[in-house]
């Protein structure tokens, strides 16, 4: 007896059934083949929070290096860096207040690597032999030169005024809520910019010539009072800026307005 089962079948189903079967293999094999030939790549959050980080570090790098030159300005001691080291600290309002102090932290701590990385880079650059056509060792070393002794101020000071800074705003946020910007950004800039002035000051002094004590305190208080005087000024735009970041990364979404 001949069993039906092995029979081949016929018919409209079995045969709609074949062309989709027929249809789809390659299909299949395409995508198969598409999907072994694509990239792959790790998603990267739609954040701020890089574009932060990377100007808040470069901001510390290139302070760093402008700080060498001692400047007097209507008989007023500072350095080279008083006029863009202050944009660190608005950048800092901006991380501590939209990302907390957790991610600020660890982007003040990103920043100390990578400026320990530039003052060794210095350090090798001044002592490797310079080329017989190089006419420019000595000054390369003069400025250079100073550069650890000034990074060596900076990281002190840096890392002890932000994380003060970023720890302060917090600590004030915990009380105000949502309100009172102003009083978080005004009381953590005196808190950071003092303590960061005077450890900053203490050491990089002498790297940049001063001498005397007089100078020295002028050095300090002209320091503070400009550093503060400037975040009173930009207040404003860093009013705009936080809530335009807040406003991109839906932070408003989770929290209540003030």
């Amino acid at each position: 007896m001949t069993n039906n089962e092995n029979l081949p079948k016929s018919g409209p189903g079995n045969a709609e059934a074949a062309a989709v079967s027929t249809s789809h293999a390659p299909e299949n094999a395409t995508k198969s083949e598409s999907a072994a030939t694509t990239p792959r790549h790790i998603p990267v959050p739609k954040s701020l929070y890089p574009m932060f980080t990377a100007i808040f570090i470069g901001v510390l790098i290139v302070s760093n290096i402008t700080a060498t030159k001692g400047v007097e300005i209507f008989g007023l001691a500072t350095d080279g860096a008083f006029f863009l080291f202050p944009l660190s600290y608005v950048i800092g309002d901006v991380l501590s207040e939209c990302y907390g102090y957790k991610a600020t932290r660890r982007t003040v701590w990103t920043g100390f690597a990578i400026l320990a990385g530039a003052m060794l880079c210095f350090f090798a650059a001044i002592k490797l032999p310079a080329a017989p056509w190089y006419e420019n060792q000595e000054a390369f070393a003069t400025v250079l030169g100073t550069v650890p002794q000034l990074v060596l101020a900076g990281l002190a000071g840096y890392v002890v005024g932000q994380l003060l800074n970023a720890w302060s705003l917090n600590a004030i946020k915990k009380r105000t809520g949502e309100k009172a910007l102003w009083a978080r950004l005004m009381g953590s800039t005196v808190v950071g910019e003092f303590v960061d002035t005077l450890i900053f000051c203490s050491i990089a002094a002498t790297a940049i010539g001063i001498d005397t004590w007089g100078t020295f305190v002028n050095y300090v208080i002209v320091g503070f009072i400009w550093k503060t005087a400037v975040e009173i000024v930009v207040m404003p735009i860093t009013y705009a800026v936080i809530a335009w970041v807040k406003r991109r990364e839906g932070y408003y979404d989770t929290h209540v307005p003030a």
